[in-house]
């Protein structure tokens, strides 16, 4: 059975084990999530569930997802993500997932998105500083 959940990366820490060795981890904020649509066979042609995640000012998003989402009766939510699951139709509009569904031991694959700088100039990337405006600054900016 297929498990699924969202999340926001917090930052990295390090704990220690049993041995004393120092190990790195990864702090994430993981849900909870609610389902904001149900995809079943008979209507959609494949089996999944729309679950969102991260409170968000409801001006920031369009009327067609805002619809969508109060329908289900969720607050505004900034990431929404549709996971393809055998067992879609156990989930109903409003089902609150928690990290409760993952057991101790449980083989977990993370994937996520950078940031993504581009072709930017240090300024931009790596937050250097330029050189002031004025008093004989001259034309270079960068």
């Amino acid at each position: 059975m297929k498990k699924a959940i969202l999340g926001k990366k917090l930052g990295m820490t390090q704990i220690f084990d049993n041995n004393g060795l120092v190990v790195p981890v990864t702090v994430v904020e993981a849900g909870p999530c609610y389902v904001s649509q149900v995809k079943t066979q008979s209507n959609d042609g494949y089996s999944a569930v729309q679950i969102a995640f991260g409170d968000v000012r409801e001006n920031l998003l369009n009327k067609p997802m805002l619809g969508q989402l109060k329908k289900a009766e969720i607050s505004a939510k900034k990431f929404i993500k549709e996971i393809k699951l055998d067992n879609a139709e156990e989930y109903k509009l409003g089902d609150k997932i928690t990290c409760d569904v993952f057991a101790e031991g449980d083989m977990v694959d993370v994937s996520g998105t950078s940031k993504g700088h581009g072709f930017s100039g240090t300024i931009a990337k790596w937050n250097f500083h330029r050189q002031k405006m004025s008093h004989g600054g001259g034309p270079i900016h960068r």
